[in-house]
C-alpha cells in the first residue's frame, strides 16, 4: 500500500559488512583499499629503519602519530601546539612585560596630561597666564564697583540727613 504521493527511491540504502564476512575476507570493500594500507604501512617501515640509520631519533615525531596530510606538509600554525602549562613557581616576577601601542600610547597621553596641570597650576603655560590676566581684571573691576556702591550709598545717607534737618 503506498503513502502519500510520491514514491520512495532506494538510493539512500547501504550495506554494511558482516563480521563473519570481514573474517572471511569476501567484504564489499574495494580490494584497492587494502592494497593501499598496505602500501602505506611499508613506506612508513622503511621510514623509520631510514630514521634509525642515520641516528636522528626525533621523540615527538614518533610519539605522535600524523594524521592525513600532517606528515606531508610541515605547517607552522601556533594553534596546533599545546601550551605548555606554568606554575606559578617558574614564571619570573622580575620580568616585565610589554605594553601593547594602544597602551603606551595611553599611558604617555596620561603623563602629559598630568605634567601640563602641574605646569598650569605654577601658572607657567600661556592658557594660565591669560586666565591670571582675567582674574586680576575681573578683581579690579569688582573692587570699582563695590567701591562706587559705597559711595552712592554715602551720597545717599547724606540726602537723608539733609532731608530731616
Amino acid at each position: 500500500m503506498g503513502r502519500g504521493k510520491f514514491k520512495a527511491k532506494p538510493t539512500g540504502q547501504r550495506h554494511f559488512s558482516t563480521p563473519e564476512e570481514m573474517l572471511a575476507g569476501t567484504s564489499s570493500r574495494p580490494r584497492t583499499f587494502k592494497r593501499q594500507e598496505a602500501e602505506y604501512k611499508a613506506e612508513e617501515e622503511s621510514e623509520e629503519e631510514s630514521e634509525q640509520e642515520s641516528g636522528e631519533e626525533s621523540g615527538d615525531e614518533t610519539e605522535q602519530k600524523r594524521k592525513g596530510t600532517q606528515g606531508v606538509i610541515e605547517v607552522s600554525n601556533p594553534n596546533l601546539v599545546k601550551p605548555k602549562n606554568l606554575k606559578a613557581k617558574d614564571l619570573d616576577a622580575g620580568k616585565t612585560t610589554e605594553l601593547s601601542r594602544r597602551e603606551r600610547e595611553e599611558l604617555e597621553k596620561l603623563r602629559a596630561h598630568e605634567r601640563y596641570m602641574r605646569l598650569q597650576e605654577q601658572g607657567k603655560t600661556e592658557q594660565a597666564r591669560k586666565d591670571l590676566e582675567r582674574l586680576a581684571l575681573i578683581r579690579q573691576q569688582r573692587e570699582e564697583a563695590a567701591r562706587k556702591r559705597e559711595e552712592e550709598k554715602a551720597v545717599r545717607e547724606q540726602k537723608k540727613v539733609e532731608a530731616r534737618k
